[in-house]
């Protein structure tokens, strides 16, 4: 596990799933944020939050390559260590992740922030399992913090909220939503 850093431009979280619409901590102010080198993948097997041991859903982790638009919250001095042990409380149930610092690009330029990514030498590691499978395991899953599929429209609504939708998100949701039975694929979100 890293240790929190500060720098001069404060302490930032970079969030690109869940984090963005429910942080869970206390922040000074979130700005859009790019993060090159990765891109946002439903990849990580959930066996608590979204799913089961014995009914994995699927959650986001940051695979490598390409880049990810999400959020960088900003957090005050003060809070730093209360905040980095209720992530790690949060994001390493499993360990299905690493925590790093990495350079994100803000609106007002490059600053570091602290964020997660997958492990693929980890067990929990889906990888790439194709649109259709990914459709067919968040369509069915549910763990601790509710439906697999929630967790996918949430992260959906975020970036269209940010002004950054993403299409292959979108698209996962569409094939979803055929799946359910229950609202036709352009019905919104």
């Amino acid at each position: 596990m890293q240790r929190a850093m500060s720098s001069a431009d404060g302490f930032r979280v970079f969030a690109y799933g869940s984090l963005m619409w429910r942080p869970g901590f206390p922040y000074l102010e979130v700005t859009p944020a790019v993060l090159d080198g990765f891109h946002r993948a439903f990849c990580v097997y959930s066996h608590h939050y979204r799913g089961t041991p014995q009914k994995p859903g699927l959650v986001l982790g940051l695979a490598p390559g390409g880049s990810c638009r999400g959020l960088a919250f900003r957090i005050a001095d003060e809070m730093v260590e209360r905040v980095t042990a209720y992530l790690h409380e949060r994001e390493l149930v499993s360990y299905a992740y690493k925590s790093r610092h990495v350079p994100v690009m803000l609106p007002e330029g490059r600053v570091t922030a602290y964020t997660f990514v997958a492990d693929p030498d980890h067990p929990q590691y889906a990888g790439d399992l194709g649109p259709e499978r990914s459709a067919e395991i968040i369509m069915k899953a549910a763990g601790a913090a509710g439906l697999n599929r929630d967790y996918l429209i949430q992260t959906v609504r975020q970036l269209e909220r940010s002004g950054h939708p993403d299409p292959a998100l979108h698209a996962l949701l569409e094939r979803v939503w055929r799946l359910t039975g229950e609202i036709d694929a352009g019905g919104g979100i």
